[in-house]
């Protein structure tokens, strides 16, 4: 039985959800409920804090746990991330006020308000850079007023809040953060069901692909062909079939969803008519 971790509130809990619902698991009836087993699947789930999943699965009392990249690395505990999930981002940066600090080297001797020390330790020491590092539980926008630091380290999406604290970014981000698979380290690997665990990863991969693409069909002159087919290369190659229209081909393609609307005017623009993108629910590659 594969036991597996995942997000019981919070800003990871209904992505981990839904993605796991996606890909074939039966998930919680309740948000009260703390844990849930698919026996059809052979898993079980265990919803426990976010912050909590990384030392969980280093433990190895369980075999997987879905959290973010943040909350791994500020926890300490010796897992590997094996699968990035899409979803939860988030973006880590230092801010102080302007002209105090414009570089990491410019840190060495402050104090810095995070409520991630774990994470930021781990950029001080790559950068050779000693501080004092002040944990708050949040709203750290209000550390350098009130005194308690020089800098702060927080996630940052527009910068609107900083800016109203009177704050500016500087240096490179911290990291880049999003909701990761983290199994215990290959050097210490546990006795997770090994068949389970790629059964998981290959439903989990099927579904990020699911939402990255849809399906584009359309119809094309047999002389228009190669150019349609280098506009809609697919993830191999496109499926053609002859239409009972003498001189017309249709076409199906796996093609990014970032990038379908410039598609299809590029194909309408070239000639092809019976342009249809259909979503895809599931994948195997």
């Amino acid at each position: 039985m594969l036991r597996i971790a995942v997000p019981n509130k919070g800003a990871l809990s209904q992505g981990a959800t839904d993605i796991l619902t996606e890909a074939g698991y039966r998930q919680r009836r309740s948000s009260r409920d703390l844990q849930s087993l698919d026996a059809d699947n052979g898993v079980e789930f265990f919803y426990l804090r976010p912050g909590d999943i990384a030392t969980y699965v280093a433990s190895g009392d369980l075999d997987l746990g879905i959290t973010g990249r943040d909350l791994a690395v500020n926890s300490g505990a010796e897992v590997d991330e094996v699968l990035a999930l899409g979803f939860g981002r988030s973006t880590f940066r230092y801010a102080a006020r302007p002209g105090d600090v414009d570089s990491v080297a410019g840190l060495d001797g402050k104090r810095i308000a995070t409520s991630y020390p774990g994470v930021v330790r781990r950029d001080l020491e790559a950068h050779g850079v000693k501080t004092e590092i002040v944990k708050l539980a949040g709203a750290v926008e209000n550390a350098i007023a009130l005194g308690v630091a020089d800098a702060i380290a927080d996630v940052v999406e527009t910068g609107t809040t900083l800016k109203q604290a009177g704050l500016a970014v500087f240096g490179d981000p911290i990291m880049h953060s999003e909701a990761v698979i983290v199994r215990k380290t290959a050097a210490d690997a546990g006795q997770a069901p090994e068949r389970a665990v790629e059964q998981l990863l290959r439903r989990l991969r099927g579904v990020l692909v699911a939402r990255s693409y849809v399906m584009l069909a359309y119809d094309v002159r047999a002389e228009l062909l190669e150019a349609a087919v280098e506009l809609t290369p697919g993830i191999e190659s496109p499926t053609v079939s002859p239409l009972h229209r003498e001189g017309w081909v249709a076409v199906q393609s796996m093609t990014e969803r970032a990038d379908l609307h410039r598609v299809m005017d590029a194909l309408y623009d070239l000639g092809a008519r019976g342009i249809l993108a259909s979503n895809i629910d599931a994948s195997r590659l």
